[in-house]
């Protein structure tokens, strides 16, 4: 696939089909994912690859949490507070989103059903938790994290299957610890969710926007 296609096709899946991903090809995208960049060739990555009767136990749990009132405590904190302009773009997602399945700013209950069905991996079959060392500087670790996170989502588009870099499977650390073999002195940093997007939903759909480039990018020469 053309490096170019890819980037400009590429969209966050929140909807998947319950089609399993088989593990070779799972083991393939990481495999050549590996080879991302990262400072001083550190590598500092760590992936828990969860499926089958371990993700469906979670995604159960992790819903209930949302369902029951459980505050999240991720252990890379979610920004509180943004600027102005990334809260409008912010702010417009959303709008999008939500209109695409005809829910309401008002509807609490639609709203409420969306958030649990986020909370439930969006019915993905594969999650791969990337963790660090805690030791490490977090804020340089994560320009890494972020290189390969998008490694894995081009050569997961390549593939025709679908990605979602979801918060809300990392909310609460502390239930994935007790399901999974993750011990205290790593940083579950990010979830991505993985397998084959359900096309006929329309939250696979809303036109997506970017800003114009000119607002981003200050020349000098």
């Amino acid at each position: 696939m053309d490096v170019r296609i890819a980037v400009r096709e590429r969209r966050s899946i929140r909807c998947f089909r319950p089609d399993e991903v088989s593990e070779n090809i799972i083991r393939d995208i990481l495999d050549v994912a590996r080879w991302s960049p990262s400072g001083g060739n550190i590598q500092p990555w760590e992936f828990y690859v969860v499926t089958g009767d371990a993700l469906e136990k979670f995604k159960k749990l992790n819903c209930q949490q949302y369902m029951d009132g459980v505050p999240p405590s991720p252990d890379i904190p979610m920004p509180e507070v943004w600027p102005e302009v990334l809260k409008k773009r912010y702010m417009n997602l959303g709008k999008r989103l939500l209109s695409s399945l005809s829910i309401a700013r008002e509807d609490a209950e639609g709203r409420s059903r969306y958030h649990a069905k986020m909370y439930s991996l969006f019915g993905a079959p594969c999650l791969i938790l990337t963790c660090i060392e805690n030791s490490l500087s977090i804020e340089y670790a994560m320009l890494d994290i972020g290189l390969i996170n998008q490694t894995i989502c081009l050569l997961a588009h390549e593939r025709n299957l679908g990605t979602c870099m979801l918060a809300a499977s990392v909310s609460y650390p502390k239930l994935l610890r007790e399901l999974l073999p993750i011990p205290e002195d790593k940083l579950i940093v990010i979830g991505t969710l993985l397998g084959y997007p359900d096309w006929d939903s329309p939250e696979n759909h809303f036109e997506r926007e970017r800003a114009a480039m000119d607002e981003q990018v200050t020349w000098v020469s």
